[in-house]
């Protein structure tokens, strides 16, 4: 029976890491094995692993045979140069302590490349991170740029606007006042033409009552000058009663006149109501 030192995947899918351990070559690979070693998790960087030293090395005298990838673990790790100085010891080049001390020079020497390495390693992501952040710096430098030059460019249109608004209302102004200006003498001239053309219907009530007394002192005064006229046409020889007797028959005449005019209107009235009463009578 053959025994190897082999991997056995674990883990989920593109997440894999790995057992070391010793089985047999027949068994499946995640199947069943005899001890387990350490553990391989290759996902990290550098690469993860943990192994236990001495019970590797004892497999590895026993006559294990390790698999390729195992074989570079081992000799990452340095069993595989212990082993080789065991046996320049038992061969007799030299005793323990010389290979002990060789061991331990090989391993800080290894040491001192992983860390190296690591430093390298943290070395370059740093300056990769530096890197996008200062890529990231400017594209934002540059949006803030090109953000600052949009507001001014709003502001400057803003400005503008208002000013060009605060010039059309000025404008408006002084155009509204202008025609303002040139129709103020044709509406004074309108107003004193209306108020000329005003009727004279639209005088106060006193002038009305004025108006409507002249014709009656006219009237008297036109009688009285009529009297005056006829005493100085009539004779001197008349007595002054006869006189009055005189003056009063034409006013008497006058009164009798329309007398009679106002008693020719209720004769022509009646007559015109009397047809209306007479088909009341006939339906009786």
């Amino acid at each position: 029976m053959s025994v190897k030192i082999r991997l056995a995947r674990k883990g989920r899918k593109k997440k894999a890491y790995y057992h070391i351990v010793v089985a047999d070559s027949r068994a499946p690979r995640d199947g069943r094995f005899i001890e387990k070693l350490g553990i391989y998790n290759p996902i990290t960087n550098p690469a993860t692993i943990e192994l236990d030293f001495e019970s590797t090395l004892d497999w590895l005298q026993k006559g294990a045979q390790p698999t390729e990838t195992c074989r570079a673990i081992l000799s990452y790790k340095g069993v595989l140069m212990k082993k080789h100085l065991m046996e320049g010891v038992k061969k007799g080049a030299f005793n323990e302590e010389e290979a002990e001390k060789r061991f331990q020079l090989w391993l800080k020497e290894k040491d001192t490349k992983i860390e190296a390495k690591k430093a390298g390693i943290e070395k370059s992501q740093e300056d990769e991170k530096n890197i996008k952040l200062e890529a990231e710096k400017e594209i934002n430098e540059a949006r803030a740029a090109e953000l600052a030059k949009r507001r001014s460019d709003l502001a400057a249109e803003a400005d503008a606007a208002a000013k060009a608004a605060a010039v059309q209302a000025e404008a408006a102004i002084a155009e509204v006042e202008g025609k303002t200006k040139e129709v103020a003498p044709e509406i004074e001239a309108a107003v004193a033409e209306e108020a000329e053309k005003v009727d004279p219907s639209t005088d106060s009530e006193t002038d009305k009552t004025e108006k409507a007394e002249k014709p009656v002192e006219v009237k008297v005064s036109a009688s009285a000058e009529a009297t005056a006229d006829e005493e100085k046409v009539e004779p001197s020889t008349g007595s002054g009663t006869e006189k009055t007797e005189e003056a009063k028959k034409p006013v008497e005449e006058k009164v009798s006149a329309s007398a009679e005019a106002t008693a020719d209107k209720e004769k022509v009235e009646k007559k015109e109501e009397k047809p209306a009463e007479e088909p009341k009578e006939k339906k009786k």
